[in-house]
């Protein structure tokens, strides 16, 4: 099975949970570098995390399988940040 290709600045969503960041499966990001696994450790891409409003929350790495680009048949939401 091919991996849905991701383009770099664009808007992604999570298929996971990471509770160590606050974030939970359908949270919106934007894929903004890649970083190579160590050995036999899958690559990773980093995400900036932002509000509501577009401000920056947060930067951080998850593994390439834990993104999913975004399509026509996703339908946004708002939880709070404070709620995870």
């Amino acid at each position: 099975m091919t991996e849905p290709t991701v383009q770099l600045y664009s808007q992604v969503c999570l298929n996971r949970n990471f509770p160590n960041y606050q974030l939970k499966q359908g949270d919106i990001a934007r894929f903004i570098d890649t970083v190579p696994g160590p050995d036999g450790i899958e690559d990773g891409y980093v995400l900036e995390i932002f509000n509501a409003l577009g401000e920056s929350l947060n930067t951080v790495v998850v593994p390439k399988s834990a993104v999913s680009p975004l399509n026509s048949t996703h339908i946004l939401s708002v939880r709070s940040l404070a709620s995870t």
